[in-house]
């Protein structure tokens, strides 16, 4: 769709998760994946999903950014505000002008911790989004690392989640949301399942040489403004074992895998959070688009009707389960 030679958004910067059972997700993130928390927020205020509730922000061990995780407690899972970094300034103020060409930009807010005025708006779904350009490095204090090329030291302990890798949104339309990122973001597209009559029933799209940042997948309830899932990758493919392994012991149910995926081949885990929100172990490093003129891979109906690469068939509840939840 795109033909950029650069882009304009650098990756996904954080990600914002809401709970209805905030202890247990943040035993979760920070014991299981070892994640570290760097600031907290108290009862107090209202936070960006309207609600008012706490917050805790945790970064993954490797993220060169204060944090990668804001946590929040919620009535209900689902998705808070999902934000992107741009390469700079003069890149951020021509995404803000695209975006608010479409009509749905909100407007600029303050950062949140370590970042710059951030540029929010929503895509067609209503996910709540927002990019920024300013952003302060994690200077590591207790946590210094014994390489000086990684943010912080190797914690050693659980899952050992490096950084960030994708976020899946759920949408009602998922032509209309993959366009708006190729339009407004310069999103470049890696790969689509292309349906029989017509449309995509999942769109992949990158931001730099990694296969992807951000899909968007058909909300078969067609509720809207949802989340699939969020992605963390660690280093190997032995780390997604172990962490099947961690996962089992501590009751934590793990929804399929470890297999691999025949699209952008991530070798995968799938699990769900305590406060019901999908997470994904990804180690997605197989697959880099270096070729600046990639095409972009197109699957079919009928292709993708054997689901993974290999590993056990897809499960029902990777298409229906989603946050939040639908009480029907």
């Amino acid at each position: 769709m795109t033909d950029y030679t650069s882009f304009d958004v650098a990756h996904l910067g954080n990600v914002e998760l809401l709970t209805p059972n905030f202890e247990k997700s943040l035993w979760f993130f920070r014991d299981l994946l070892a994640m570290r928390v760097v600031a907290e927020t108290g009862d107090a205020g209202t936070n960006n999903n309207g609600s008012n509730g706490k917050s805790v922000y945790l970064r993954t061990w490797d993220e060169y950014q204060l944090y990668t995780l804001k946590l929040t407690a919620s009535p209900d899972a689902g998705v808070g505000r999902t934000t992107f970094r741009t390469t700079s300034q003069d890149a951020l103020q021509r995404r803000v002008a695209a975006i608010e060409a479409t009509g749905l930009g909100i407007g600029w807010v303050d950062g949140e911790v370590g970042t710059g005025p951030a540029y929010a708006f929503r895509d067609p779904d209503g996910h709540d989004l927002a990019i920024y350009y300013e952003t302060e490095r994690y200077v590591a204090t207790d946590d210094k690392p014994a390489l000086k090329n990684q943010a912080s030291a190797f914690p050693g302990r659980g899952v050992n989640a490096r950084r960030l890798d994708h976020v899946n949104f759920l949408a009602r339309d998922v032509v209309a949301n993959g366009e708006f990122v190729a339009t407004t973001l310069r999103g470049r597209e890696s790969e689509r399942i292309r349906l029989d009559d017509g449309g995509y029933a999942a769109w992949w799209f990158h931001f730099n040489n990694k296969s992807y940042d951000i899909v968007y997948s058909d909300d078969w309830l067609k509720h809207g403004n949802r989340l699939h899932h969020v992605a963390f990758a660690p280093d190997t493919r032995e780390d997604i074992l172990k962490a099947a392994d961690i996962f089992l012991e501590n009751g934590i149910h793990i929804e399929s895998g470890p297999h691999k995926h025949a699209i952008n081949q991530t070798f995968f885990l799938y699990v769900w959070e305590p406060g019901g929100n999908r997470i994904e172990l990804a180690n997605a490093g197989a697959r880099l688009l270096l070729d600046p003129d990639s095409p972009v891979v197109e699957w079919t109906q009928e292709e993708r009707k054997k689901g993974q690469a290999w590993g056990m068939k897809t499960i029902e509840t990777f298409h229906t389960h989603g946050t939040p939840v639908v009480r029907q």
